[in-house]
């Protein structure tokens, strides 16, 4: 028998969009570290994933960013990656809006931030 083939692309989106449905705590818990570093740089959130109305839909964050005239948001989620990583993405833009590994919630919340000021200051990039 000669070596593994690697999984063709249709079976590994799949195989990743089974570990992200499966994979909610891990998901509720990168989101929350996220949460908890972006409550350090004064952002307003909400925790979409805590109602018990929606146990079967995808965690999602939605982080706020208020200016005197005008408000943006961001909603975020988390996605599995090949080789048992994780990440998070912009929920609007699906695997197109991916923000950074979800290792470090300092630079997802770094991340987010930019996001959020070129949204409010489109000049700034």
């Amino acid at each position: 028998m000669g070596p593994l083939r690697p999984l063709n692309t249709p079976a590994g989106r799949h195989l990743l969009r089974w570990r992200t449905r499966l994979g909610r705590s891990t998901a509720i818990r990168n989101l929350d570290l996220l949460a908890v570093a972006l409550q350090a740089r004064s952002y307003r959130f909400v925790k979409l994933y805590q109602a018990d109305e929606f146990p079967g839909r995808p965690p999602v964050l939605w982080v706020f960013a208020f200016g005197l005239d005008d408000h943006v948001r961001l909603a975020v989620t988390v996605h599995a990656m090949p080789g048992r990583d994780w990440a998070y993405y912009e929920a609007g833009r699906g695997r197109h809006g991916y923000l950074c590994p979800c290792g470090d919630s300092k630079d997802a919340a770094d991340r987010v931030d930019a996001v959020l000021k070129h949204r409010m200051f489109p000049s700034t990039w």
